[in-house]
């Protein structure tokens, strides 16, 4: 993809980072049950890996990467258009799929946002079958039993998938994310509201949910044609489906800050809008905005370089310098 197609989003927004705790927060940090899939001390990287490793934080009383794993390339979702998309679905083989988990182990992420989309779950099965092992921060946007699903797929943490969430705030159904969120906590890990939308986070806060994490997507990319409309004064007469402001990153970014629960920001690369140069500033202005307990989801897709290691360099180095 080209620069000049990438470049039509840039955030430039650094805020101070906040030092926040509080009770929800230590909650966060208590000691969970372990999953099976808990990854084993080992030997140490080698290499070029063993300069380069991400710095871990305190999430459910276990030590995970700062920068987790995100699934989307790996089910061909681009978020930009159809035709990335298909690139990035038949580019991500199952075997392409585990590589990239091992490497990413290799730089210390030891984390993976998973989702049942997609080919996610077939994917997850073969790296399990061959010795890889992560904490999985799952996600879910369907009916199936929470109980059921944790039982079987044993994550370390589990969220309600953002689409879903976004969806239940604009009819005013919130209750129905609620009670999924019980049945998560009934069940013994983590749970979590995922969200494309700040105003999301501050409704749940303002009501004192039972919860012990946020994921939120820094573009509020959701919003519905009516929305979209009367934010940019009504000017598109066929709105498409991703759009990425300027001006959205800072909301997302305060009420992250606000809270003590522990944070993870998605999409903070605009969904590889972020040219070439700007790839590290966008890591320096997510870190810099967020809480010392938060971190962020981030998609890779190392066809024409590796990103992998590009990702967790500059993270190791943001981090290293703070």
């Amino acid at each position: 993809m080209s620069n000049t197609r990438r470049e039509f989003l840039q955030s430039s927004v650094v805020l101070a980072m906040g030092v926040m705790g509080g009770p929800a927060a230590a909650r966060a940090a208590e000691p969970a049950r372990e999953p099976q899939n808990t990854p084993a001390p080992s030997a140490g990287p080698s290499g070029e890996a063993a300069e380069i490793q991400v710095p871990k934080m305190k999430f459910g009383g276990v030590e995970i990467s700062r920068l987790v794993l995100g699934c989307n390339p790996f089910n061909g979702g681009a978020h930009f258009n159809h035709s990335y998309s298909s690139m990035m679905g038949d580019w991500f083989t199952a075997d392409k799929v585990c590589e990239v988990m091992r490497r990413a182990n290799a730089f210390g992420i030891n984390a993976f946002q998973y989702s049942n989309a997609g080919h996610c779950p077939e994917n997850w099965e073969k790296f399990r079958s061959e010795g890889g092992k992560m904490y999985l921060i799952a996600g879910d946007s369907t009916d199936r039993d929470p109980a059921t699903v944790v039982a079987n797929l044993k994550p370390h943490a589990f969220q309600r998938q953002g689409e879903v969430v976004d969806v239940a705030f604009r009819n005013g159904t919130m209750n129905t994310v609620r009670e999924w969120c019980k049945r998560v906590r009934d069940a013994g890990v983590l749970t979590g509201v995922a969200t494309h939308n700040p105003a999301v986070i501050e409704l749940v806060e303002e009501q004192g949910w039972d919860i012990d994490y946020y994921a939120g997507c820094v573009y509020h990319r959701s919003r519905s044609d009516q929305e979209w409309r009367k934010v940019l004064n009504g000017e598109l007469l066929e709105m498409p489906r991703e759009i990425y402001l300027q001006s959205d990153p800072a909301r997302m970014y305060k009420v992250m800050r606000q809270t003590p629960k522990p944070c993870f920001l998605f999409k903070i690369l605009a969904a590889g809008r972020i040219a070439d140069g700007g790839i590290e500033q966008a890591f320096r202005t997510a870190f810099s905005s967020i809480k010392p307990i938060d971190g962020v989801f981030v998609g890779m897709f190392p066809r024409i370089k590796d990103e992998v290691k590009e990702n967790a360099g500059i993270v190791h180095r943001i981090l290293s310098e703070a």
